[in-house]
């Protein structure tokens, strides 16, 4: 999710509107979720996320696979993580008993897990569903360094790039490239660079991202109460991503839209004569193919298409990439947690993970999904996604993301405004809410 719930749906699936979503979720609620149905079948509630109509399908089989043992209905959270995240902590905070299983969007299990809204996950399960699943995701899965939700499917930025543009820059792409060097392309070039700069979720994916990539963390020790965080933006690390950040803004390099530039908006510049490089996440690739077909962009243009791992900020460190994707975890106050948690088993097998990957576009968080033939050929950079995943770093795991988010966004943009005082700013400004003396 975030990252960037984005929209991330297959072209062509139908998805539920938001009438039918609302109806859906008021006849669960209505019908008391969770209570055995006619046949004495106990029924599981599975919060979901917005997508092409995977987790329901899911749901669907392992209903069926378990043998009448339990049934999974889907309801349908809202379409941004900030929205999904006021619904679980509502119901959650409430005591809501229909919450069986529930996606999560990785940056919001510190919240739900520090007050004790997740369920244990069982020593077995956390056998059972963890043996391959990827460096990156694993670790956002977990709070104060235990497992407290399951990572279903992951996500990760890579960096994309005109093959025409880094062979007339000289860049040998086969090798890690540096963000000095793809400015510099582009510059040279008189081409954009595609990044997200508006005041969103996506701008601390980016800070964060890059502040990770040059060995420092936003937050130092993100177990602390919120009077004792210490951010470490005052840092080297973070002093290298606004000399990035500032640069991109000042220099004009990511275009006139720069200020307000998302993940859909920088695709199209990506995909204009203007395009260089890109960081984005792997729909864009499903996207530009259909809009080759559709006749929207020149088919030369899908075919120009090269891919790679996120960009280094220092050239002998190997870059941190940006870390998305959905958690499963299970609600304290569910009447089933031991059928939940076996249908959450069902629901991550591998062969579940690939089916969700080539379907809905979302990588998967097992290794073994990888070798799935339909994975390869519906992905061509499927292994620069998996080293990508088992390099990416989590944003800030804490309590308190919301706050530190909320800052970032604020601090950070429009892009131009970034300065060398900006992360001892942020910084500052971040500690100063947690001690209550400031608002966001």
């Amino acid at each position: 999710m975030t990252t960037t719930s984005h929209p991330h749906r297959a072209p062509g699936r139908r998805r539920l509107s938001a009438a039918a979503a609302l109806g859906a979720v008021g006849a669960l609620l209505m019908t008391g979720c969770g209570d055995a149905d006619a046949g004495g079948t106990p029924t599981l509630t599975w919060y979901i996320n917005p997508d092409a109509g995977g987790q329901a399908e899911l749901a669907r089989q392992c209903s069926e696979e378990s043998g009448g043992r339990y049934n999974i209905e889907t309801a349908l959270l809202p379409r941004d993580a900030d929205g999904q995240r006021e619904q679980l902590a509502r119901r959650l905070a409430a005591g809501d008993t229909t919450m069986d299983i529930m996606s999560i969007d990785p940056i919001y299990v510190p919240e739900l897990a520090e007050p004790g809204f997740l369920a244990p996950v069982p020593a077995d399960v956390e056998e059972a569903t963890t043996q391959d699943v990827l460096a990156g995701p694993l670790e956002g899965a977990k709070w104060n360094d235990e497992l407290v939700s399951v990572p279903f499917w992951a996500n990760t930025q890579l960096l994309w790039y005109r093959e025409s543009v880094a062979e007339a820059a000289g860049l040998n792409m086969d090798e890690p490239v540096t963000w000095e060097q793809i400015m510099d392309a582009a510059r040279e070039q008189d081409k954009y660079l595609g990044v997200q700069g508006t005041s969103a979720e996506s701008m601390t994916v980016w800070v964060n991202g890059l502040i990770e990539s040059a060995g420092g963390s936003i937050v130092e020790n993100p177990e602390a109460p919120a009077s004792d965080i210490k951010i470490g933006m005052d840092s080297e690390a973070a002093m290298r991503a606004a000399e990035i950040v500032g640069t991109i803004g000042r220099d004009g390099l990511g275009g006139p839209g720069l200020p307000t530039s998302t993940e859909a908006t920088s695709l199209t510049e990506f995909q204009s004569d203007s395009g260089s490089f890109m960081v984005n996440w792997p729909f864009i690739y499903a996207a530009t193919s259909a809009a080759a077909e559709e006749g929207a962009v020149e088919r030369s243009m899908f075919e120009d298409i090269g891919w790679g791992l996120w960009p280094r900020v220092n050239p002998d460190e190997p870059s941190a990439p940006p870390l998305g994707g959905v958690n499963l975890g299970v609600g304290a106050t569910s009447e089933h947690p031991d059928l939940a948690w076996e249908a959450v088993e069902c629901v991550v097998q591998p062969e579940n993970q690939a089916y969700y990957f080539v379907t809905n576009g979302n990588p998967a968080a097992s290794e073994a999904a990888y070798e799935d033939p339909e994975v390869r050929e519906a992905f061509p950079m499927y292994a620069t996604i998996r080293e990508s995943l088992e390099n990416a770093a989590p944003r800030p795991q804490t309590p308190y993301y919301n706050e530190v988010s909320t800052a970032i966004q604020q601090q950070w943009t429009p892009p131009a405004s970034v300065t060398e005082d900006t992360p001892r700013l942020t910084a500052e400004f971040i500690e100063s809410v947690l001690r209550g003396e400031r608002l966001l």
